[in-house]
């Protein structure tokens, strides 16, 4: 199945020998690696957690309630504005910035659609294999100060414990762009599935900060995406990903694909 998906979206063939580019050790990362701490990782409720037992309790969002089915969520009790997620998988996030305007039904239907999903079976994503998923709602983070829309969001590659590059996407829901930088904020000109948008952004105040929580939340594998919010002079946790875009995605010069595999080196 792999081998079918990276050629039809990839339009190459892959190795699972010896892979020297990063999406093909992420197919193989997904075939082989096995490491029952990444299941927990992988789970949005779950991972909670493993930010405590690292000490970093203080990254998490405030948490309003974990539910089995939508059938336990209380939408009068919740605040004005908050965002709910389901635990298995990545991009099922709602945002309610304002309860009076939510269409429960359209979101009711949208969560139960999320639970049934097999992130597993449909991308071989092992860390999400047997999962068993629930609804988390959280606070609604907001930076008004804040140049693009919504929240800034750094995604910090980590190979054996050490964050290499940082990838930056912004206006997610308006028109979504995505830069790449060292972890000095040197801007790399690559382009993914989303263009970048050039060297216009400044480092953020918090990037010392969030390197070494990176560092600490990637320790215990050869590879994970540590994704972190720096919010009004404050660093929130996001999530940890094993396999992003489930390893398909086509780098701008390719040749990046490739420095990204040097990195990611473990027993073959």
């Amino acid at each position: 199945m792999l081998k079918i998906q990276y050629r039809l979206k990839l339009k190459r063939k892959l190795n699972l020998k010896k892979p020297k580019r990063w999406t093909e050790k992420i197919q193989w990362y997904k075939a082989y690696y096995r490491n029952p701490l990444m299941k927990k990782c992988a789970d949005k409720y779950e991972v909670r957690e493993y930010i405590n037992s690292k000490g970093l309790n203080n990254i998490l969002n405030r948490l309003y309630g974990v539910f089995d089915n939508t059938d336990q969520i209380d939408f009068d009790a919740l605040p004005n504005k908050f965002v709910i997620k389901t635990t298995n998988g990545s991009g099922t996030n709602i945002l309610c910035n304002n309860k009076a305007e939510l269409d429960r039904e359209k979101v009711i239907k949208t969560l139960d659609l999320w639970l049934k999903r097999d992130s597993f079976t449909v991308g071989r994503e092992w860390s999400y294999k047997d999962l068993v998923p629930k609804i988390i709602i959280e606070k609604f983070l907001e930076d008004k100060g804040n140049l693009f829309e919504g929240i800034n969001d750094y995604k910090f590659m980590c190979f054996n414990g050490k964050a290499k590059y940082i990838v930056f996407d912004v206006d997610r829901q308006i028109d979504h762009k995505r830069n790449i930088y060292d972890i000095e904020w040197n801007f790399i000109d690559v382009v993914t599935d989303h263009p970048n948008f050039g060297d216009v952004v400044s480092k953020p105040e918090g990037l010392s900060e969030m390197l070494i929580i990176a560092n600490k939340l990637a320790a215990d594998f050869p590879f994970v995406r540590v994704d972190l919010y720096w919010v009004n002079n404050r660093v929130y946790f996001g999530e940890l990903t094993f396999y992003p875009w489930s390893g398909y995605v086509q780098y701008t010069p390719e040749k990046f694909d490739i420095t990204l595999g040097e990195q990611f080196s473990y027993n073959l």
